[in-house]
């Protein structure tokens, strides 16, 4: 093509063509140099797309499930044993325990803060002797020794909003990439058919008090567009708009595709711009799902016996059970990071109600999934994540009973594990004070669980970065994070 007969040519300066050509030349050298980096590292060829042509060094895992309990689970009733807290039933909190510690305007009013023991049985379980609530938790329990647990999670976030914002994108601020996002652009795809980034909503069977989540937990932010999240419905067609209106046949629909994308190529090769190529990859993928997609949510082709072993609400599409045995269908097929929503986590009264039907929703679908995972060669190359955003006062908020009390939110230690995708079975890392009120050892940040996520897919945190707005920006912030070596195997 003649340049004068390009507008946008004739209005580009000197000055931006080699600020243009300069950011090309630097893309493209600094690619090169981090494949070098790589080769010489031994790093693991990634997908197509992917920002990476290989992990900065041997990748341990290449899918995560990420188990997200929305509202933030009690850890002293779950996996941080506090039996001294029996001796100081309604005693008021100590003042040198609360340390002045930010409260939540829902109890910071309170007279008293009396402390409410959690009344479930604990047991030592595994070869590893971690304390576990084996009594609504009986089938967790049995895989202790192939979970890694952190008991000293911390946040400065104190609400649900900026605490569930900060632990999908590593800033308390929206508008950033979340976890999933930043493992589809740095790693790509495996499977052209579907989308390497998928999340799901469980339906809680305790409807009591449902926190509001929406897409931008699982945003691409400043990132490609085609990086976030394709979100799987439980009720209806799995993704919205996916099959063809009455009357379009599949043959009409790629005459209109095909002639679309015509359309797009021309703008994007006139003005280069990046979301017209995201959009027309995003409208050949929703073409191809429509034929791997209900397949792939026919959990009637799985044998009986898998069915069973994640229990009766398997077969209701939408509980915790059955998008647990769809994200193992989903990793199976190659998707990179499903990201599993499941809501009423926040126990601000009515704990002993409400707890019981939370873990029984969980439960033995958590343990299935591992087991699924191990049947199928996929444990070691998945990483399952389960987690809130923060966790629960050791006292009770509003009134206490010895049968029921409430937890108001408390974010300076709370507890998550990790299983496969090359963490260490067994391992216990964190510890807290008598009251899980404080951490007394080996604390970890969130950046610090990034950076061990980053880690066990092959990620250097540190060089893994996107530029805008002229800042080099991570999923780890601009302040210190550290692999937390004692979780990887």
């Amino acid at each position: 093509m003649n340049l004068f007969d390009n507008p946008r040519a004739l209005a580009m300066t000197r000055r931006h063509f080699f600020r243009s050509s300069g950011f090309s030349l630097g893309a493209t050298a600094l690619a090169a140099l981090q494949a070098d980096d790589a080769r010489a590292a031994g790093g693991t060829p990634n997908g197509d797309g992917a920002a990476l042509p290989e992990t900065h060094f041997p990748a341990k895992c290449k899918h995560v499930i990420y188990l997200h309990m929305v509202g933030g689970p009690a850890q002293m009733d779950l996996y941080d044993y506090k039996p001294r807290m029996l001796d100081f039933y309604d005693k008021d909190l100590p003042k040198e325990v609360q340390g002045g510690q930010r409260l939540t305007t829902m109890t910071d009013k309170q007279p008293r803060f009396p402390i409410a023991p959690s009344k479930y049985r604990f047991k030592q379980k595994g070869r590893c002797g971690m304390w576990m609530n084996d009594e609504l938790l009986p089938h967790t329990a049995r895989m202790a020794d192939d979970m890694c647990f952190i008991r000293s999670m911390h946040t400065e976030a104190i609400n649900h909003e900026p605490a569930i914002t900060y632990m999908q994108t590593g800033n308390q601020v929206t508008g950033r990439p979340c976890l999933g996002a930043w493992t589809s652009y740095g790693l790509g795809s495996l499977n052209r058919n579907l989308p390497a980034f998928v999340v799901m909503v469980a339906k809680p069977s305790n409807q009591e008090q449902v926190q509001a989540i929406s897409a931008r937990l699982w945003q691409s932010g400043y990132l490609p567009g085609e990086h976030a999240a394709v979100s799987f419905r439980a009720a209806g067609d799995p993704i919205l708009f996916i099959n063809n209106p009455p009357g379009v046949t599949p043959e009409v629909r790629r005459t209109t595709l095909d002639g679309l994308n015509k359309l797009n190529g021309l703008t994007a090769a006139e003005l280069n711009d990046p979301e017209t190529k995201t959009r027309m990859a995003q409208y050949e993928m929703a073409y191809r799902m429509q034929a791997s997609v209900p397949e792939l949510t026919d959990l009637a082709a799985e044998p009986a016996k898998v069915l069973d072993l994640y229990g009766p609400d398997v077969r209701k599409p939408g509980t915790f059970a059955n998008t647990a045995l769809t994200a193992r269908r989903l990793v199976q097929r190659g998707v990179r990071f499903v990201q599993v929503y499941h809501n009423n986590w926040d126990h601000h009264g009515n704990l002993a109600g409400r707890m019981p039907d939370q873990c029984k929703d969980v439960d033995q679908p958590c343990w299935a999934l591992i087991q699924d995972l191990k049947r199928l060669g996929l444990f070691d190359s998945t990483l399952v994540i389960w987690g809130g955003e923060f966790g629960r006062t050791i006292y009770s908020q509003g009134g206490l009973t010895k049968t029921n009390y409430g937890r108001d939110h408390h974010p300076r230690c709370f507890t998550m594990w990790m299983a496969g995708g090359g963490s260490k079975g067994g391992a216990i890392y964190g510890e807290t004070d008598d009251f899980s009120y404080n951490i007394v050892k080996d604390p970890c940040h969130i950046r610090d669980f990034h950076a061990t996520v980053l880690h066990l897919m092959g990620i250097d945190h540190d060089r893994f970065s996107f530029r805008f707005q002229g800042l080099d920006q991570k999923l780890t912030g601009v302040e210190k994070a550290s692999v937390i070596k004692e979780l990887v195997g």
